[in-house]
């Protein structure tokens, strides 16, 4: 039976990929974007994919009046709404010591704030309906520590956490919740820059964000198709994370077995790296050791 989506964020990068998937399996999907007539163009080719249909709206999930009235008037022009997908995000980082008040306050106001939005307008309806399923787009840095990215980390683990949360609650009601990890993927969000309203940033201006953001994933970035199909692939299965691609599972696994060594190994290959230490502002180590280290005779002291 075709599901009604609606898609936060789907005008490009894995928002676009999702709807696309969407479409393709026969489902009826609402795409959002700050750009409305970005979202009603998306719409039209994504729907040129067919069996399924897709429509477009204008969406800024910081506004939770406007999220609460599209989740509304969604549910109720098809009469049910069967999944949520709370993608939109925004990428915000660059060295601590340079981040103004309105950086921190921009990732917090799209990123965290608008999938409590989402969660919000869409969670009492899917109770009602005693069936549904939310899913957070939060990022492998939500569990894992990404120095050079702290706004943006902080507030995908935000979203770990409310989406785990949430799924033991919501089982006993029908709904289901699932959050997405994805590892570095290939989306424009990695060309765009900060956000051209906030303060700039030396930090950030100075490197080449796909650069750095390739060499933190194994030197190689996911396709966005391929993650829709792992996204959906779990959600099929009920999966409560969606960690992909294959390194990112490795790098969670490592990080979950030793966080200590973890965290030893990141300073390391950050210090060492010239595009990661400019992000990151690690200092390289004199030995090229492990920081905090010393080793004499193959031996820790």
């Amino acid at each position: 039976m075709p599901r009604v989506a609606i898609v936060t964020g789907g005008t490009s990068g894995i928002g676009r990929a999702l709807s696309a998937a969407l479409v393709r399996r026969g489902d009826t999907v609402v795409l959002t974007g700050t750009d409305g007539a970005a979202a009603a163009r998306v719409a039209e080719q994504v729907a040129a994919g067919g069996p399924g249909a897709a429509s477009g709206a204008e969406l800024d999930v910081r506004d939770a009046a406007a999220v609460g009235g599209l989740v509304a008037g969604t549910a109720s022009r098809y009469g049910r709404l069967d999944l949520l997908f709370n993608n939109a995000g925004v990428g915000i980082g660059g060295r601590i010591e340079e981040l103004s008040l309105a950086h921190w306050d921009r990732a917090v106001d799209v990123n965290l704030r608008g999938v409590v939005h989402g969660v919000h307008a869409a969670y009492p309806v899917m109770v009602r309906q005693g069936a549904g399923h939310i899913v957070n787009t939060a990022s492998v840095a939500g569990l894992l520590p990404n120095p050079g990215f702290a706004p943006y980390a902080m507030t995908k683990w935000g979203v770990v956490g409310l989406s785990l949360a949430l799924r033991g609650e919501a089982a006993s009601h029908g709904v289901r919740v699932t959050v997405v990890c994805p590892g570095g993927v290939d989306t424009p969000m990695l060309d765009r820059g900060m956000p051209p309203d906030l303060p700039r940033l030396p930090s950030v201006e100075a490197i080449d964000v796909r650069t750095v953001i390739r060499k933190l994933n194994g030197g190689r970035l996911h396709d966005a198709d391929d993650l829709a199909a792992d996204v959906l692939r779990g959600v099929d299965r009920n999966r409560p994370i969606v960690v992909a691609p294959r390194q990112a599972r490795i790098a969670w696994r490592l990080m979950r077995l030793s966080p200590s060594l973890f965290l030893r190994l990141s300073q390391v290959l950050a210090a060492r790296d010239p595009d990661l230490r400019s992000a990151t502002g690690v200092a390289a180590p004199a030995t090229g050791e492990l920081p905090g280290r010393r080793l004499s005779g193959g031996r820790e002291r």
